[in-house]
């Protein structure tokens, strides 16, 4: 790529000042959508965990909801938008209004009759699919009778949101990025909704959650199409293979396939080796990843949504000092939040999971082992952040090849990692055994950001502007401020598993709102200024 690269100098004073505005506020609505489906994520895994606890029937419907939503992964949020959002800007850019919306016809349709075919496959082989990916269900204590049937009902969840986020990919490449990023809140909604008034009413709570999630993929789908016609996107799907744009969106999604669902892999690997420790460790791992997921999804993912299409565009433009400098600006900015994020969800584990989760069939000891594996989560949230935006990187140029090579290494360490320390936890007799699945969850991601990182500075793709040391010192100082803040304030677990949720509530809100005062405060102190957040040259 450094044959490709012209002189920073001459392109850095113009794109990137320009595009610094609108990525900023586009990421902002991104987050604020982002951060409405996170609150009532965590309602509804309140409500999973007040109902279901760390139980059997938790495990068999995360079991049941993992399988459609790691292949969604594939052929949705993972390789397909990676794939199709590139294709889909050269489109918008070098293309009639007219071919864009064949595009997307051939698209659609080649698309939905794949996955139609998928997911007919995925209903009728349910057991085989639960027995692989958790074989420790197949067992006397009903996990895998109960999984595969929740199963057929989760499973065609595949087809709806894979084209639901066809069209969301859609949205985002015209800019309209509130539509996509406010979605997943109807999943959210309906599970809450069928969790708290059509459980009680079935013979088996749990079926309830399977269907919500079959119901949900219906309603996300037919919410966005309204806005495709807006756009005049909508377009009559055909079975249309042999297209041009299609041919080109699955040569870049085959590979991305694995590279760009390395993550989901590993919580693959780890899911079937919690299935083995016996019931409620799949449980833990959940709760514990989705306190872990909040910062992720609330920042990380929102930029790398918006930053995707930027990086396409300024690729089909050949705008490659605009391109470094978009990479450059979303590293500051992620490491400034995800830092302190990973800070505070080590030293408020406890508190965070006996504020959120803790009553009903979740007890006290289910605090303590949810709040052990969100300490190891919380350890790679900085890898699984840069993972999101360096990923992006390689799919914007069309290359998938590279992170498929990572990813193999990534899931290589993390499957070797889960496999010893869950040996070695189990045979010392440790009820911590899913934390160390966890704790290589965070190594691998912290791999796969770090040779991510490694390549797009070798291919010279990845050059950093002026001002990264006293950057960093900043950061660094007003970590270790917050993390003293944060130390002082704590409370020992017995506090707050005997205080009542309005004490934990209170107490919780006090040290969050302490801990970020103190970071931002001494950011300002030691010399941080928001102007110096802009995507300018420095």
């Amino acid at each position: 790529m450094s044959a490709d690269t012209p002189n920073s100098r001459t392109e850095a004073p113009t794109t990137p000042a320009t595009a610094s505005p609108g990525l900023l506020r586009k990421t902002s609505i991104v987050s604020f959508m982002t951060l409405l489906s996170r609150i009532l994520g965590l309602v509804r895994d309140v409500v999973f965990a007040r109902m279901f606890g760390a139980s059997l029937v938790m495990d068999a419907f995360l079991v049941a909801n993992r399988i459609p939503n790691m292949l969604r992964r594939f052929f949705a949020e993972g390789a397909f938008s990676q794939g199709f959002v590139p294709v889909m800007a050269r489109y918008r850019e070098q293309h009639s209004e007219s071919d864009a919306r064949e595009f997307a016809g051939a698209v659609a349709g080649t698309l939905g009759l794949v996955l139609f075919l998928v997911t007919l496959v995925g209903v009728v082989a349910a057991p085989v699919l639960v027995a692989i990916v958790a074989p420790g269900f197949i067992d006397d204590d009903g996990r895998f009778d109960l999984a595969t049937l929740m199963l057929r009902f989760t499973f065609p969840y595949l087809l709806f949101v894979s084209l639901t986020a066809f069209a969301g990919g859609i949205l985002n490449t015209w800019g309209r990025f509130a539509v996509p990023a406010f979605t997943p809140v109807l999943l959210n909604l309906t599970l809450i909704g069928f969790a708290v008034w059509l459980a009680p009413l079935l013979d088996e709570p749990g079926m309830a959650l399977a269907y919500a999630v079959f119901v949900a993929g219906v309603i996300q789908l037919a919410f966005q199409l309204p806005f495709l016609a807006r756009l005049r996107m909508l377009s009559w799907p055909r079975w249309r293979p042999a297209h041009e744009g299609v041919k080109r969106v699955v040569k870049l999604m085959l590979p991305a396939i694995f590279g760009s669902s390395v993550a989901q892999l590993n919580v693959l690997v780890g899911g079937i080796l919690a299935s083995l420790l016996g019931v409620g460790k799949i449980s833990l791992l959940y709760y514990a990843d989705r306190l872990m997921e909040f910062p992720l999804g609330l920042f990380g993912i929102a930029l790398a949504t918006v930053t995707l299409p930027y990086l396409s565009r300024q690729h089909a433009t050949r705008s490659h000092a605009a391109f470094a400098a978009t990479l450059d600006w979303s590293m500051r900015l992620v490491l400034l939040i995800s830092l302190p994020a990973a800070i505070g969800l080590v030293i408020l584990a406890e508190p965070l999971v006996a504020t959120i989760f803790f009553g009903g069939e979740f007890t006290g000891n289910d605090v303590v082992l949810a709040a052990l594996a969100l300490k190891a989560f919380a350890l790679g949230l900085i890898g699984f952040s840069y993972v999101k935006i360096l990923a992006p990187a390689f799919f914007a140029r069309e290359n998938t090849v590279t992170p498929v090579r990572i990813g193999l290494v990534a899931l290589g360490v993390n499957f070797l990692l889960s496999v010893v320390l869950a040996w070695y936890l189990t045979r010392i007799g440790s009820e911590g055994a899913h934390a160390g699945l966890a704790l290589a969850t965070s190594v691998a991601a912290l791999l796969n950001a770090a040779l991510l990182y490694r390549g797009l500075r070798r291919d010279a793709v990845m050059q950093h502007g002026p001002g990264w040391t006293p950057f960093l010192l900043r950061i660094a100082i007003a970590s270790a401020v917050m993390w003293g803040i944060l130390s002082v304030l704590d409370k020992p677990l017995d506090w707050w598993l005997a205080s009542s949720l309005t004490g934990r509530v209170t107490e919780l809100a006090i040290n969050v709102a302490a801990g970020a005062c103190a970071y931002f405060l001494a950011l300002v102190l030691v010399g941080m200024r928001p102007s110096q957040l802009g995507m300018k040259p420095h």
